[in-house]
């Protein structure tokens, strides 16, 4: 089985297992297996129905190849590819039970990542020619995260921390129950490894001097006017990565962007992203 690029193959085919237990309950596909013939073969193609970025192709072969390990199964646009309406995205040909068994599960992943990929790939374009970077958030659909974060750095975005485990992240209600930001940082910074970044949420000017007073490796500026964002980055004056989050859209990303933060990061990128309309086609 191919794997998604830097996925192992247990993470395909663990999601590909809930889906497919989810679909096919304790009977299986009654609709299909009482219509075509066990030994019936047939041709079919993915093809967009309308245009966008394309991301999750390996996790719909997988999906078909679960049922049909000989199932032939051909790219023509590839993950990170764009498409027009009528592109054909992948040609694929085997037991004809098997596609139709697996299809909305394939087409289920490929068109919900590749609309993440396609809003990621809008939000990039709108910053071009500054030097921010698109970010995604830990706002993500439970158990398909590292699938989701895939789709957004093939739309040519970058993943923030995968999870709770990989980076310290101090939020607002971390601060509270600490007492403040300084003993936050300090327990932070004691708790965990040389090696692991810290970044602290803050939500105004005051809460940035004292976290930089810290050693602190990036600042989260929630929520913030562009003119504050626009003092941030002149305080924190390249000591710090800074990443610029909230209510981030389409309409307001560049002007975010052109106040000169490192990132701007959004949850709705994962959580809000119009799934790409794809459909899958018998041929002759």
């Amino acid at each position: 089985m191919k794997t998604m690029t830097g996925f192992p193959d247990y993470l395909i085919a663990s999601a590909l297992e809930v889906a497919l237990v989810e679909d096919l309950g304790s009977a299986g596909d009654i609709t299909t297996n009482a219509i075509i013939p066990a030994d019936a073969t047939s041709r079919a193609v993915i093809a967009a129905r309308k245009p966008g970025r394309i991301a999750g192709l390996p996790i719909a072969e997988a999906a078909f190849r679960r049922l049909d390990p000989a199932i032939e199964f051909r790219v023509i646009i590839p993950d990170g590819g764009d498409v027009e309406a009528g592109a054909v995205v992948a040609e694929l040909s085997g037991r004809t039970r098997a596609i139709l068994t697996a299809e909305r599960v394939a087409l289920n992943f490929l068109g919900h990542l590749s609309g993440i990929a396609t809003q990621t790939y809008a939000f990039v374009c709108a910053i071009e020619g500054t030097n921010a970077r698109i970010c995604c958030t830990r706002k993500t659909t439970p158990g398909l995260r590292a699938f989701e974060k895939y789709a957004v750095r093939m739309g040519g975005g970058v993943n923030h921390r995968f999870g709770l485990f990989d980076a310290v992240l101090i939020k607002d209600n971390h601060i509270a129950a600490a007492g403040g930001i300084g003993p936050a940082i300090e327990r932070a910074r004691e708790g965990v490894g040389h090696l692991v970044k810290i970044e602290v949420e803050v939500d105004g000017l005051g809460q940035l001097e004292e976290a930089l007073r810290h050693r602190i490796d990036a600042a989260l500026l929630d929520n913030m006017s562009l003119e504050d964002l626009r003092r941030a980055v002149a305080m924190a004056d390249g000591r710090v990565v800074l990443e610029a989050s909230g209510a981030v859209t389409l309409e307001t990303v560049r002007g975010i962007a052109e106040t000169g933060v490192d990132l701007v990061s959004s949850g709705a990128l994962t959580h809000s992203s119009q799934v790409l309309d794809l459909g899958l086609d018998f041929v002759s």
